[in-house]
C-alpha cells in the first residue's frame, strides 16, 4: 500500500512535481499534464524524456490520468480521439511498468437517455478490447459522464461489461462536488467497492457558489469512513491525492491568486499521511 498523489497541481514541470513527492518521501507519481501537456498525448520525444527522468530520479508511476471520456469529451466527440489516446499509452504504460489508465465515460450533449447509454457502452467495450491486448487495466473514475451520474449507472456499467481490464478508481470527493448529498460519497463506494483498484483523495464541502475543496477528511466525501472500510475489506493498492484546493489543472486554471499551489499540496500529502497512520494505527502505508 502506497500514497502517491497527481503532482501536476504542485508543479507543472516534471522535475518540479518529483521534488515535491520526494519532499514527502514518495518515490511513486500520477501522471497528468507535465508542462500543460496531458501525458496521453506527449509526443514520442517528449515521453522519452518522460521516461528518461523519472529512470533518472528512481520514481515509478501508479497511473496515467488521461483524458479518454472525459468531462470535456461529450458523447458527441471523435471517439477516434480516445481511441489514439489509448493505443499511445498502453506500450508507453508497459515500457514504465504502470498498469492502470485513468478514464471516465462521456457527458451527455443532448442525447436520450437510452441513446446516450447505448453509445457509452458501444465506445467502452471497444476501449476494454484494446486494453486487453494491450495488457493495461481502465480505471473508471466516478466523475463526469454516464457511469458518474448515479450509483445505479456504475454498477449497471461494471454489470454489463464484465472484464478485468475495467476496473474502478474510486475519488471521494465527487459525488459531492457533482452536488450530492453527504451520504451519496458512501453510496457510490459502496456501488464500486467489489471493482476499486485504484483510489483518489479528495474532499469538498456543497456551497452557494459550488463546491469548495478541503483538506482531507473536513469536508462531506466521508473520506476517513469509507478508507477505514476499504483497509478493513482487504484493499492494498494505491491511494493518490487530487488536493483541487488552490488548482484545478485539468480545467486549464492556474493557481487561484494569492495561494501557493505547490505548498498546499505538501500540506495536503502531510495531512493524507496523518490521517492514514491514525487510520492504521501507525503501520507503514
Amino acid at each position: 500500500m502506497q500514497i502517491t498523489g497527481i503532482a501536476d497541481e504542485a508543479s507543472p514541470t516534471l522535475e518540479g512535481q518529483l521534488d515535491a513527492h520526494a519532499e514527502l518521501g514518495w518515490k511513486t507519481v500520477e501522471l497528468r499534464s507535465i508542462d500543460g501537456v496531458n501525458v496521453g498525448q506527449l509526443d514520442d520525444s517528449a515521453f522519452d524524456r518522460v521516461r528518461a527522468t523519472l529512470e533518472r530520479r528512481g520514481f515509478g508511476v501508479t497511473c496515467f490520468s488521461s483524458a479518454i471520456a472525459n468531462w470535456a469529451r461529450k458523447i458527441t466527440a471523435d471517439f477516434a480521439v480516445d481511441v489514439a489516446d489509448l493505443r499511445r499509452s498502453a506500450p508507453r504504460m508497459r515500457q514504465l511498468g504502470t498498469r492502470f489508465i485513468r478514464i471516465m465515460s462521456w457527458p451527455n450533449d443532448g442525447m436520450a437517455e437510452r441513446e446516450w447509454r447505448r453509445e457509452v457502452f458501444r465506445r467502452l467495450r471497444e476501449l476494454v478490447r484494446i486494453a486487453e491486448d494491450g495488457g493495461v487495466v481502465l480505471a473508471h473514475e466516478n466523475c463526469s459522464g454516464w457511469g458518474g451520474e448515479s450509483p445505479q449507472n456504475l454498477a449497471a456499467l461494471l454489470g454489463e461489461i464484465d472484464s478485468p481490464a475495467l476496473r474502478i478508481v474510486f475519488d471521494t470527493g465527487n459525488p459531492v462536488a457533482h452536488g450530492g448529498p453527504r451520504d451519496i460519497s458512501w453510496a457510490f463506494y459502496r456501488a464500486a467497492r467489489p471493482f476499486i483498484e485504484y483510489f483518489h483523495i479528495k474532499d469538498c464541502v456543497p456551497g452557494d457558489k459550488g463546491e469548495m475543496y478541503t483538506y482531507p477528511g473536513e469536508g462531506h466525501g466521508m473520506v476517513r469512513e469509507i478508507v477505514v472500510d476499504l483497509l478493513a475489506t482487504g484493499y492494498t493498492g494505491a491511494f493518490s491525492i487530487e488536493p483541487h484546493i488552490a488548482t484545478q489543472i485539468h480545467t486549464g486554471k492556474g493557481p487561484t491568486a494569492g495561494m501557493d499551489a505547490r505548498a498546499i499540496y505538501l500540506e495536503y500529502g502531510r495531512r493524507a499521511q496523518a490521517l492514514f497512520a491514525e487510520i492504521t494505527g501507525g503501520r507503514k502505508t
